[in-house]
């Protein structure tokens, strides 16, 4: 009985594997192909696309760096000397206009030079009068002497300020980091010139 069961399995067995479509075999023409040509060119456009990939950040790299350096050359230079050329001037104009006898203006001048320092007196000028012109002429040069003393003191004094100043402006020249710095020191070294020659 176990003869004809196990005949009746493999029967069975037979004619399922007879039923179930067996998979058709791969044919020659089912087998991928290497295409040695086609893969050299497909590596060889992937290899222009990397160097343009390539060549665009370098571009742009290259347009960050600029707008650094263009940045640099619009700062401002952290240091002004107008104030203090300013103010020296002020203080010159301040004691010149504090001068006394003849003034430091040219009608004024023309004016008191003439009445002080006439080129001819007349027959008619008295003894006082000529006394009076000798003590004002005097007093004139007396303050033209002191005014100028004070003037020269204070010159000095500037010019010491001055070296402090022109220091501070070369230095900051030589460390300027653009284009718009350098031309700032430039306008103050020539403002600090102007005002010494003034």
């Amino acid at each position: 009985m176990i003869c004809k069961t196990l005949r009746a399995i493999l029967i069975a067995a037979m004619l399922g594997m007879a039923v179930i479509p067996l998979a058709p075999l791969p044919t020659k023409a089912d087998l991928p192909v290497f295409d040695a040509t086609n893969y050299a060119e497909s590596l060889i456009e992937a290899a222009r696309l990397l160097q343009q990939i390539n060549n665009q950040i370098q571009s742009l790299q290259n347009e960050a760096t600029m707008l650094v350096n263009m940045a640099r050359n619009l700062e401002n230079l952290p240091l002004s000397t107008l104030n203090s050329i300013t103010s020296s001037l002020n203080q010159i104009g301040s004691l010149m206009s504090q001068a006394q006898g003849i003034a430091f203006n040219v009608n004024a001048t023309t004016s008191a030079f003439s009445q002080f320092y006439p080129q001819q007196y007349s027959a008619a000028v008295t003894t006082n009068q000529l006394v009076s012109d000798a003590h004002q002429r005097w007093q004139n040069s007396m303050n033209a002497f002191a005014q100028t003393l004070v003037l020269q003191a204070q010159i000095a004094s500037n010019l010491q300020d001055d070296t402090t100043t022109l220091s501070a402006l070369v230095t900051a020249s030589q460390g300027s980091v653009g284009i718009l710095q350098a031309h700032e020191a430039t306008n103050q070294l020539l403002g600090l010139s102007i005002k010494q020659q003034l």
